[in-house]
């Protein structure tokens, strides 16, 4: 409310306010880029993650297609990898442009603990592949992706390759005169890290990312707003009209309120990092404890942990979803293979416990999460997962009421639901 208030200014203006209004979005731009490990003119502002996702795959799709030197092996369409698992608005957007005749896409399956392997990836690269988006860390089964693995696969590939195929004018042109106008060899390399804002390295130098999306929404106290990472030369094609600003790339007056809420946010989330990281790991791994005591009377081997191929799936009373070591330190993802998970949503909602069953952007579907059906193929397409999101006010007390609500559930639902064959 103190920033909302403080700020009466478009940023764009030339008088006094708007100077002072100019000076304080750079602050905002000078703090993400020290989190980054970026220059400022390398960080775009967008109104959220999804705007972000769009803006660096759209972006590097067109910019493709309007490039001035067409070679003869460049005329077939652009390739672009992703995973399975990806959240929706990067998969449905490869989609959608595989969709309207702009790319094709190879959609690389991750293992059965929720993790892509490198190698894959890297198998998985034409002559013609132009991006490859892998996100850092899985919104609904927390796993964490090997992104410097696959950063080196893909430098690695390049290197082999020595292909430097595009040129660009205009607004994709160094604005500021910061170097001379190169060339950038492909696949551009491009991670979702909205969900690993708060817990994981984000020095964009290290993770050997071209683009990197990220958004307040999961960041508490944090603005309603997105960023994009642009490492300089890669070339992006705006998706508005309509302005100049944001480096060219993102028309409109900027929301500067929930930015400068943002940049402190963000800021401050990175002081904390290390501590919180450690607490919520005890935490999480507390909560996965108290889950097998649940079900310790249900006979031998009742939880199947990480792996799939353990033990069969069918043979499980309850599934704890996705790598338990590279995870987020906030997140438990359960399946129960013979409740539905939206059913558990709603029991817990009713008990006052908010859990997810699946991407919030899926929540109007019909049926379980996607990408619990990615790693565990044999489940019925209602089952799906519960996810439980661990925060910074979250304390033992709290997880032991979340156990002991849910063991009653489960107690009350085996008196009438009928399980569903897997």
């Amino acid at each position: 409310m103190d920033y909302a208030s403080s700020v009466q200014a478009n940023p764009g203006s030339i008088h006094f306010l708007g100077v002072g209004a100019k000076k304080k979005l750079q602050d905002a731009r000078l703090k993400v880029a020290g989190v980054l490990g970026a220059r400022p003119f390398e960080i775009i502002f967008t109104s959220g993650g999804t705007e972000s996702n769009n803006l660096a795959i759209q972006g590097v799709l067109l910019a493709w297609h309007q490039r001035k030197n067409k070679k003869k092996i460049e005329k077939q369409l652009p390739h672009i990898i992703t995973t399975n698992i990806e959240h929706p608005s990067v998969l449905e957007t490869c989609k959608m442009l595989e969709k309207r005749g702009l790319a094709k896409i190879s959609v690389v399956s991750v293992e059965t603990n929720g993790i892509v392997d490198s190698k894959k990836i890297k198998k998985a690269i034409k002559k013609n592949t132009v991006f490859v988006s892998v996100m850092y860390a899985n919104n609904e089964i927390g796993t964490i992706q090997p992104i410097r693995e696959i950063a080196k696969e893909i430098r690695y590939w390049k290197k082999n390759r020595k292909r430097k195929v595009f040129e660009w004018s205009g607004r994709d042109r160094d604005p500021e005169n910061r170097g001379p106008e190169k060339t950038l060899p492909f696949p551009i390399f491009h991670s979702d890290a909205v969900q690993a804002a708060n817990y994981l390295d984000l020095n964009v130098e290290k993770l050997g990312v071209d683009l990197l999306s990220l958004s307040g929404s999961k960041i508490e106290g944090a603005g309603r707003v997105g960023v994009l990472y642009r490492k300089k030369f890669v070339p992006l094609t705006p998706l508005f009209a309509g302005g100049d600003q944001e480096e060219g790339l993102r028309p409109g007056t900027p929301n500067l309120p929930e930015i400068l809420k943002f940049s402190i946010a963000f800021e401050k989330i990175q002081k904390m990092k290390d501590k919180e990281t450690k607490r919520l790991i005890i935490l999480r791994d507390y909560f996965i404890a108290k889950l097998h005591e649940i079900f310790s009377s249900e006979g031998p081997n009742p939880v199947l942990r990480g792996r799939a191929q353990d033990k069969k799936f069918h043979e499980a009373k309850l599934v704890i979803n996705g790598d338990l070591k590279n995870r987020l330190p906030n997140n438990i993802n359960i399946t129960i293979p013979k409740i539905p998970s939206d059913l558990l949503v709603i029991e817990l909602s009713a008990k006052g416990i908010m859990v997810s069953s699946k991407s919030a952007c899926k929540s109007s579907q019909k049926g379980g999460s996607y990408v619990i059906k990615a790693i565990h193929p044999e489940t019925n397409s209602e089952i799906g997962g519960v996810r439980f999101s661990l925060g910074n006010r979250t304390n033992k007390k709290d997880i032991d009421r979340t156990v002991k609500v849910l063991a009653q559930i489960l107690t009350k639902l085996k008196k009438w639901y009928t399980p569903t064959p897997i």
